[in-house]
């Protein structure tokens, strides 16, 4: 069941904290954006309400649909003020025009407001791919080998990291691995639902296999079958922060940027390849983006760069 923000927690009167309800439930439930986005969208609409509340009464619906653009250009301008990113401010347009439009859909009226502004201008951002030779050794668990850890553990974070470099997974599509998919006992491809509950088919490698293979000899609690198949040291679901706490200690062992992020190894998967000759629209579907203008990023990292490196170090190297 989704859980959202209490309709009291809301700055809005009660016909806005009434729809903006129904709103984030049809976000999760009909339009099957994930839990994050949801939450992203809702604290939007808070910090958007939040804004006009300030200038008087807890805004309307009839309030919502006789904005002016000066209203919403002005909330734009007081979170740039504060330091809020080009990307951050478009994406809180696009929950506030979702919003919009569910209200209009509802027969609420039309906020012609939002429509008139233009969304911010943001330089897109390049990915930052891991040198090969980084990236490699954060899937290994001898680099944590002297950490005060159990075993199971370097094992399971190395087995993870493994699957976002050698096949370029989310690190929610990798947790959400159930155990009876696991790319062992000659399995060598998974089904990955990945955002907008697309499903791809992604090849898996044999030294991922191996990571995952070893990670499952060492794990001391049961997993069943319908159950994840990467755990955490009680046995419940292992967090993504987890994940992300590994990768940190990483960085400092491998002297990396705050930039070298689990997510950065799925860029890092994509650039390597890449700059391997890979066929983009391949890459494309094994990234799972919708649209080749997104893979296409890849295109403006400096391929010859990473070529040598690669050809010495990566898993897919001298395999084909």
């Amino acid at each position: 069941m989704l859980q959202t923000t209490p309709p009291d927690l809301l700055l809005g009167a009660a016909d806005v904290r009434a729809a903006a309800a129904a709103w984030l439930v049809t976000l999760k439930a009909e339009r099957r954006f994930s839990a994050n986005t949801v939450e992203a969208y809702e604290r939007d609409l808070r910090q958007f309400l939040a804004h006009l509340a300030r200038s008087g009464a807890a805004p309307t619906i009839p309030a919502l649909v006789a904005l002016k653009p000066r209203d919403v250009r002005a909330f734009m301008a007081a979170r740039r003020a504060e330091g809020v990113s080009g990307r951050s401010l478009m994406r809180a347009l696009a929950a506030l025009r979702s919003f919009a439009r569910h209200l209009d859909r509802e027969g609420h009226g039309t906020v012609s407001a939002l429509s008139a502004v233009r969304s911010p201008k943001m330089e897109r951002r390049l990915p930052r791919p891991l040198p090969v030779a980084a990236a490699v050794a954060m899937a290994s668990p001898d680099i944590r080998a002297g950490e005060d850890r159990p075993a199971w553990v370097l094992a399971r974070d190395a087995a993870v990291l493994a699957l976002l470099y050698g096949a370029g997974l989310r690190i929610g599509e990798a947790l959400g691995i159930l155990r009876k998919d696991a790319p062992v006992g000659g399995l060598d491809a998974l089904t990955i639902v990945g955002k907008g509950q697309k499903t791809r088919m992604v090849p898996v490698i044999a030294p991922v296999q191996a990571a995952v293979e070893e990670y499952l000899a060492t794990c001391p609690h049961p997993l069943p079958p319908d159950g994840p198949l990467f755990v955490g040291q009680k046995g419940g679901p292992l967090s993504p922060r987890i994940v992300q706490l590994a990768v940190a200690s990483l960085r400092g062992a491998l002297g990396l940027p705050d930039t070298a992020t689990p997510h950065a190894l799925r860029h890092s998967f994509a650039t390597h390849l890449l700059a391997r000759q890979g066929d983009l629209r391949a890459i494309q579907d094994l990234l799972g983006h919708a649209s080749l203008a997104t893979t296409q990023v890849y295109t403006k990292v400096d391929s010859a760069r990473l070529l040598s490196a690669f050809d010495a170090a990566h898993p897919r190297a001298g395999r084909g």
